[in-house]
């Protein structure tokens, strides 16, 4: 047996206190030491220097700090400048700040969790009531419960009046949970249906008890959350992946290379520390330098694009991984409804009672028998109007109470004008058992008005004809299939009160006044954002601690389940084995009734079923799912801090479609990044093969160093940031998302980018032997440092001309350059800013180069263009080849045939 079904008595046993004393100050001191303070525990964060040396890790920055050492090694030996190793560990300093800078946003999520928690709560100890700090209750204390205190601890309730409490940061039920101290749930009841129980961070929303503290600090259901927070390690998002393998893969590279290299030149004679100075230029050739700086930059416009569509990012990786997601699982409360329970349908009674209809409310009542049954019900309603801080008001109360309200104001009613006309002379409580209240009212003419709202079936009517009982039940069955909570309401006149004082003697004989339907409705713009997403095969899965009834209703408005599709329930995933859930994961879009260790077993399902798994939620309850998930999305209004402090994104509106924004903005993003890995991959596995090529044609270093850093950096750099920032084409949510696993390179981009290459490479080569070899009429003598240079200002420009071709897969002549023009003027500095490095002579020898002269100059140009022409007839080539080839599908389709 569990806490919640434990007979209390045997229960209080066990704890070893008293329900009349409490326990004694010796006890609590004994089990303080023992259990030790009600709070929460947090995992201990990692260091700056810890985060600094991790960075480390990252291959490119080895090479580069190895390369930067060798620089300098060669620079105090041979007497050489410095500026090769000083711009190496800038690019380096520059990678590693922007990393740690970005992973500096501290997780608060435990630390919001320990707000949750009063800091003081009444408990009765020594036989006294004694008020103590929340952080000293111990197993066994006896908590004295009233409207308005915050739980400090899971209890067992021991005796309840009234009692309701506001779950919903730990269920993601909408409406409070009404509690009985003498239920006794199932031993394997879900966390919302343990009605003899209340927990740690939960909000007393009506009536007052006494409870014996079960649990607390880590042992608390809040407790088990702080744990899951702790312990979540997310996986590495797939940009990280795509990323590892790209620097890895051309790392081997380089290392072949170099071997290559090395070998070569000891064989050709070449003196060992030339050779290794060739190795040290080889690694700078290799590594992309500013591929980190580019991915965080595009990264940040991204963060910034987001920011105005309402989406606020705190981890950077969230928006490419955005991009890429193919699953958004859902909270339902507050996420895809508003959270508030609103009144949808009315059943008023009037003379034609078996023929009434009930009616739908759209924010207004107009019949007059529904605005009589909406007035009465206002009058025996507690919630109040309060002030908001912000020059409104809002209305607070139990959830079905608040939608009474605000129904009745949008009419341009309130109650206290009602009450003035019928003033409330008494009131019978709520009670869990009894299942109604009731209130009593004096009439202007004389006698009381006696209302009593709750249950239909608890309502002690007066007898009717047996059509008339089956209308009702027929409407109440009717409500209640679609997922609405019904509260009925009775009614009698009586000339005087009970002599005894007890108005419960008022409530029999009532007659019958109509019922209501409630439900927290769907968010309006929910519907269109799912079908959106599903149209860029983004599966949405509902995932809710509310009942099953009413995860379906929803879900089925919303248009995630089906007409015959069922839910999965708590229990049934409990039965359910992580190998069983993987593999039938697909086959599932509502579950209902789950708790948070249910949310994490579904985000890791779809996880191993390979999927990019966004969860989105507002609840303490949705904190460990939202951490677990590739991308996790908290509601900013409405949702709670420890929600927003474990998300790695925060959606300012609370607005599910602007998720799908979100996802747009993330693939543009993704779109740009994949750009730019493929235009710097093509530019530095050219100057690779230059590098070797020239090598082992005998004809010595193509590129010093220097040349190859202000390539990267300039040539590919600056071009490159401008190119991250491009815009994609509007059918992008029309495409099925990019796979977990799926690489930066799809056969065609491969092909491209050999293409690229073979073709950069072969006019720097070309270039390094007109300049050393080849005399030109007109043109400055020939040698090696002209062939370093002319080789220079063919890669150089040749890269940034590569830029305008990888931007789409259409033809650099039909994509206008307006919609971009800061790509266009960056481009053209860099040409200018290359141009005057190889033709004012003072100027280049500052950077180890020759001057080429206007006729070496105007041939490297005309080298530097030929890649840009391949490009273009490649592509001429690929498109009509897949045009043809869809042609022929289309016929075959029309004639019948199957693809």
């Amino acid at each position: 047996m569990k806490h919640w079904n434990t007979p209390i008595e045997h229960l209080i046993h066990e704890q070893g206190t008293s329900s009349r004393t409490g326990l004694s100050s010796a006890e609590v001191a004994s089990r303080l030491a023992a259990h030790g303070a009600n709070a929460y525990q947090q995992a201990k964060g990692e260091s700056v220097a810890a985060q600094v040396l991790r960075q480390f890790r990252d291959v490119s920055n080895v090479i580069l700090l190895v390369a930067a050492a060798l620089s300098l090694a060669l620079a105090v030996r041979e007497g050489a400048g410095y500026l090769e190793p000083v711009v190496i560990l800038v690019i380096i300093c520059l990678n590693v700040v922007l990393a740690v800078t970005q992973e500096r946003g501290a997780e608060r999520a435990l630390e919001a969790l320990a707000n949750l928690n009063s800091p003081t709560c009444l408990v009765l100890r020594d036989g006294a009531r004694v008020e103590v700090d929340t952080a000293d209750v111990v197993p066994g204390d006896i908590l004295l419960l009233k409207t308005g205190d915050l739980v400090a601890a899971d209890a067992r309730l021991i005796e309840a009046t009234g009692l309701a409490v506001d779950e919903s940061s730990l269920t993601g039920e909408s409406e409070a949970a009404e509690k009985d101290a003498s239920a006794t749930p199932e031993d394997d009841a879900a966390l919302g249906d343990r009605t003899s129980m209340v927990f740690s961070g939960c909000l007393v929303t009506a009536g007052n008890a006494t409870a014996v503290v079960t649990a607390t600090g880590m042992g608390t259901e809040m407790g088990r959350i702080a744990g899951y927070l702790n312990d979540a390690q997310k996986m590495q998002t797939p940009l990280q992946l795509r990323l590892v393998r790209v620097v890895r893969a051309i790392s081997a590279v380089a290392m072949v290379a170099a071997a290559i290299l090395l070998a070569t030149g000891l064989q050709q004679g070449e003196e060992f520390w030339a050779m290794i100075l060739a190795a040290v230029s080889l690694a700078v050739a290799a590594v992309p330098e500013t591929l980190q700086l580019i991915v965080t930059l595009t990264l940040t416009q991204g963060v910034h694009n987001m920011v105005q569509k309402h989406a606020l990012v705190r981890k950077l990786p969230a928006v490419e991984t955005l991009g890429s997601v193919s699953v958004i699982c859902s909270d339902k409360t507050g996420t895809l409804t508003q959270n508030r329970m609103t009144i949808r349908r009315m059943w008023a009674a009037s003379p034609g009672l078996p023929v009434s209809v009930p009616v739908a409310v759209d924010g207004a009542v107009e019949g007059v028998a529904e605005l009589d049954l909406l007035n009465k019900l206002a009058l025996a309603s507690n919630a109040t109007v309060e002030p908001d801080g912000e020059g409104g008001t809002r209305v607070v109360g139990d959830a079905t109470e608040t939608a009474i309200m605000r129904l009745l104001m949008e009419g341009g009613q309130t109650r206290e004008e009602l009450e003035r006309e019928r003033p409330r002379v008494g009131e019978v409580p709520f009670s869990s058992a009894r299942k109604m209240m009731t209130s009593v009212h004096a009439l202007p003419q004389g006698g009381y008005l006696v209302l009593t709202k709750g249950a239909l079936d608890r309502l002690p009517f007066s007898p009717a004809p047996a059509e008339e009982l089956r209308r009702r039940q027929e409407v109440h069955d009717g409500f209640a299939a679609d997922a609405l909570r019904v509260i009925a309401l009775g009614s009698r006149v009586v000339d005087e009160l009970p002599a005894s004082g007890d108005l419960e003697e008022l409530e029999r004989d009532l007659t019958f006044e109509g019922i209501i339907g409630l439900i927290d409705p769907p968010r309006p713009e929910v519907a269109a954002a799912i079908e959106t997403a599903r149209r860029a095969g983004i599966r949405t899965v509902m995932i809710t601690g509310d009942h099953a009834a009413t995860a379906a209703a929803i879900a089925r408005q919303i248009g995630i389940l089906g007409e015959k599709g069922a839910v999965v329930t708590g229990k049934q995933l409990a039965a359910m084995t992580d190998e069983e859930l993987v593999a039938n994961v697909r086959g599932y879009s509502v579950y209902a009734r789950v708790s948070p260790e249910d949310k994490i077993r579904i985000v890791e399902a779809w996880q191993e079923q390979g999927e990019v798994v966004s969860m989105t939620g507002d609840g303490v309850n949705d904190a460990p799912a939202l951490k677990a998930a590739d991308v996790g999305v908290a509601m900013g209004a409405a949702g709670t801090e420890v929600a927003k402090a474990a998300a790695d994104m925060v959606l300012t509106d609370d607005n599910f479609a602007t998720i799908v924004e979100a996802v747009r903005e993330g693939r543009n993003v993704f779109s740009n990044i994949k750009r730019t890995v493929y235009f710097l991959v093509s530019c530095n596995l050219s100057e690779i093969v230059v590098m070797l090529g020239a090598q082992l044609a005998g004809w010595g270093t193509a590129l010093t160093p220097v040349m190859l850093l202000l390539t990267n950096v300039l040539g590919d750099g600056i071009p490159g940031l401008r190119l991250a920032q491009d815009t994609s084409d509007e059918r992008i949510m029309r495409r099925k998302p990019i796979g977990r696993n799926e690489s930066f390179f799809s056969p065609l981009v491969v092909r491209a980018t050999l293409q690229q290459t073979v073709a950069f490479s072969a006019v720097g080569l070309l270039a390094f032997w007109l300049g050393r070899f080849v005399e030109l009429p007109g043109a400055v003598t020939a040698g090696f440092g002209v062939g370093q240079t002319m080789c220079f200002f063919v890669m150089a420009v040749t890269s940034v001309l590569h830029v305008f071709t990888v931007r789409s897969r259409g033809s650099v002549f039909r994509r206008t350059v307006r919609d971009n023009m800061p790509l266009v003027w960056s481009a053209a500095a860099m040409v200018v800013v290359f141009s005057v490095l190889v033709l004012v002579e003072p100027l280049g020898a500052v950077f180890g180069m020759s001057a080429l002269g206007l006729v070496r100059w105007a041939v490297a140009c005309a080298l530097a263009v030929v890649p840009t022409l391949v490009a273009e007839l490649f592509k001429l080539w690929e498109n009509r080849h897949e045009t043809r080839l869809f042609s022929r599908r289309l016929v075959h389709h029309q004639a019948g045939g199957q693809e």
